[in-house]
């Protein structure tokens, strides 16, 4: 049975948007999965008094289980009431695949979707995308799109290369399909190794620099869409910090390179309203279990390992709205 996101207390984007891009800040898109993901995004936004969107990809639709996830939105809301600041919160479909997809997170009480038709045709992108649009906004849900493509993998979205978004198209791709916000390509990637070595440069205590992100397409896409909002996937600085716990204890990530927070936070100065992180929060919870797992090696209790892997998390996304994204005290 269908059920309104206004049933759960949640809210869409188009007011956030407007106060991000007026406000110059971006709004954090944090994905999850399981239950202390939850509460450590939700503490942290609450804490920080910032909105958030509890974002949501495919893949972890199918392992949470789509009416746990109702619930658990729901519950979110609760909960940052009884932490004492109630925040909005939107439910978001990330990297939908399909109408169908779109439509069923609708009916169970998502408040935004996004439809990805940027591996397709220019044309059926429009098709696809305007066809979201027009069911999706018969129940007051928000609906980003997608013009170019993210290289990485993230669940089930796996690209080889980069195609940066074109933006003499962006202002034909807005008005024929009605989207609420646009996704674009600029530079960054999915995954905790978004740039090899190679495509880097040193600093002079050996620091490996990844290429700056092309602001001079986001500018171009800005003054083509004044005002209009546009969203960074694929945003993880990969701490390096964080990397080196994980291989001091028994991990193996190599070359793994994120994007420099410095210039996320200039892009959220922008019309950019919208940053997506996900590979930091996995990163920060692997690397409090792992460091569990190699300290108490007789410990079994999930709670034990899953909590400073909750609390590892809350810190970070409490640094990336004070300090990143610029969404803290905007609640």
């Amino acid at each position: 049975m269908a059920v309104s996101y206004k049933e759960l207390g949640l809210v869409n984007s188009r007011e956030l948007f407007k106060k991000a891009i007026s406000g110059g800040y971006a709004i954090p898109a944090y994905n999850f999965n399981n239950m202390e993901q939850m509460q450590a995004i939700i503490q942290a936004c609450v804490e920080t008094k910032s909105p958030v969107i509890l974002q949501v990809s495919s893949g972890a639709r199918k392992y949470a289980n789509q009416t746990l996830l109702r619930y658990m939105a729901q519950g979110a809301v609760e909960y940052a009431k009884e932490l004492g600041y109630e925040i909005p919160i939107v439910l978001h479909l990330d990297h939908g695949d399909t109408f169908e997809l779109c439509k069923s997170c609708v009916e169970y009480g998502f408040s935004s979707v996004m439809i990805d038709g940027s591996h397709h045709s220019y044309d059926d992108n429009v098709a696809l995308t305007r066809k979201v649009v027009e069911y999706a906004h018969q129940y007051d849900v928000t609906v980003e799109g997608e013009l170019g493509v993210l290289a990485g993998i993230e669940d089930d979205v796996q690209a080889d290369h980069h195609t940066y978004t074109r933006p003499e198209e962006v202002e034909d791709f807005v008005s024929k399909t009605g989207v609420d916000s646009l996704a674009i390509s600029i530079g960054t990637s999915h995954g905790a190794n978004k740039f090899t070595p190679h495509q880097c440069t040193r600093d002079a205590n050996g620091i490996l620099i990844p290429p700056p992100l092309r602001f001079d397409i986001l500018e171009a896409i800005e003054q083509r869409l004044p005002g209009f909002p546009i969203v960074l996937h694929g945003s993880s600085s990969v701490p390096q910090d964080l990397v080196k716990i994980i291989n001091e204890n028994g991990g193996k990530l190599k070359d793994a390179i994120g994007i420099p927070e410095e210039q996320l936070r200039e892009a959220a100065k922008s019309a950019v309203c919208k940053i997506n992180i996900d590979s930091d929060g996995r990163l920060a919870m692997t690397a409090a279990v792992r460091k569990v797992f190699v300290e108490k090696p007789a410990e079994f209790d999930p709670r034990k390992y899953l909590g400073p892997a909750r609390d590892s998390l809350k810190e970070l996304y409490k640094h990336k709205n004070i300090e990143v994204l610029g969404s803290a005290g905007k609640a």
